[in-house]
Order: C-alpha cells, then sequence, then structure tokens
C-alpha cells in the first residue's frame, strides 16, 4: 500500500513537471509572437520613413 502512495505521488510529480514544462513553452512562444509582432511594426515604420523620404524628393524636384 505505501509503495503504491508512493508511486502515485512520483506520477503527480511527473505530471506537475510536464506541466511546468508546457507553461514554459507557451511563454516562449509568446515571446517569440511578441517579437514577430515587433518585427514587422519596424518594418511598418521603415516603410513610412522611406515614404516619407520620397514624398520630400517629389517635392523637391517639383521646387525646381
Amino acid at each position: 500500500e505505501r509503495e503504491r502512495e508512493r508511486e502515485r505521488e512520483r506520477e503527480r510529480e511527473r505530471e506537475r513537471e510536464r506541466e511546468r514544462e508546457r507553461d514554459e513553452e507557451r511563454e516562449r512562444e509568446r515571446e517569440r509572437e511578441r517579437e514577430r509582432d515587433w518585427e514587422i511594426e519596424r518594418e511598418r515604420e521603415r516603410e513610412r520613413e522611406r515614404e516619407r523620404e520620397r514624398e520630400r524628393e517629389r517635392e523637391r524636384e517639383g521646387a525646381k
């Protein structure tokens, strides 16, 4: 009986460990998602800056 109880306790501990690993993996996935979002936003900002530069260039060309 005590042996079965120890075995159940070990199984519960293994399950807790698996749950911690799943939590950590979900957190890493959320971090990767934040990084992707940040990269996308940076690229959009670079594109807006290029568009503003093209607009300034057109204005300079039009002023000549």
